[in-house]
């Protein structure tokens, strides 16, 4: 009994230090970013590189927030992860519950649809899209965009939802119904506090795709006052001649700065959506 108790023991250590080692390697770029972004010249490329910064400097975090309309490509990005976020879920969710639910017409034909829809590639039909909404007006503005983000994502945001409401047993609605509650408030008090890890990670997901989103927002929005943060980013690098890789160190780091705090502050609720679901799948 001991002895298994050790091997367990020893099991657990092994296991623990291999996943410190994957941890380690896969911080290694963010750790080479982040001494390019404190080096004060623009030697990385260079031999005598170094990781241990030889001129250490801020002054290319300075230059991203001063010099740079940095700020003005996280307004924007802010506003369009915002939106899809809250348009796509205020559509996807009571969507997925209809489709968990209910047993209509074409319920199965709709879903596969949805699914071959989200499927294909989204820069085979840019051209389509764009047709679409130039007659529009929506051509370099926040609502194409975000109609475009919403399609991509609320798809995807139907079918995870959807999977999460059908491993939710129906007894525990049908019980609400005989004390009393209509359908709205069986979905408010019962379905999505239940459903709220899931939500959240939803969320969180759509907010990531759009945050590194490139393809689109450089076609559909031109002018740098227009830019995402990923297509500041790339007009940062856009020459040979003016490459500058601290501050494109420094302004990448930034860039993924509030979507790291963003997953910080709902890690917790993330991990049990996770585990809800993959136990429960």
């Amino acid at each position: 009994m001991r002895a298994n108790h050790s091997k367990r023991k020893v099991k657990l250590i092994l296991l623990n230090l291999v996943f410190l080692i994957l941890c380690f390697i896969c911080l290694v770029p963010i750790i080479y970013a982040f001494s390019v972004s404190l080096n004060g010249g623009n030697s990385v490329m260079s031999s005598n590189f170094s990781i241990i910064p030889k001129e250490f400097t801020l002054d290319n975090y300075k230059s991203v927030l001063l010099e740079q309309p940095f700020l003005l490509w996280l307004k924007n990005s802010s506003i369009l992860a915002l939106f899809t976020v809250i348009i796509a879920l205020t559509l996807s969710i009571p969507a997925a519950y209809a489709f968990s639910r209910h047993r209509f017409k074409g319920r199965k034909p709709i879903l596969y649809i949805l699914l071959m829809l989200n499927a294909f590639p989204g820069i085979l039909s840019m051209f389509a899209v764009y047709r679409l909404l130039k007659p529009l007006n929506l051509i370099n503005s926040y609502a194409g965009l975000i109609i475009i983000y919403i399609g991509t994502m609320g798809i995807f945001a139907l079918w995870n939802m959807k999977g999460y409401f059908d491993t939710i047993p129906q007894e525990i609605e049908e019980a609400a119904r005989i004390d009393g509650a209509n359908d709205f408030q069986n979905i408010q008090k019962i379905i999505l506090p239940l459903a709220r890890p899931t939500i959240i990670v939803t969320a969180v997901m759509i907010l990531i795709f759009v945050w590194n989103e490139y393809i689109f927002a450089v076609t559909f929005m031109t002018g740098s006052n227009h830019y995402t943060l990923a297509a500041g980013l790339y007009s940062l690098q856009a020459t040979e001649y003016t490459r500058n890789w601290p501050i494109f160190s420094a302004a990448s780091l930034m860039t993924s700065l509030p979507i790291l705090i963003v997953f910080f502050l709902v890690q917790k609720q993330m991990r049990s959506g996770l585990v809800a679901g993959g136990v429960k799948g």
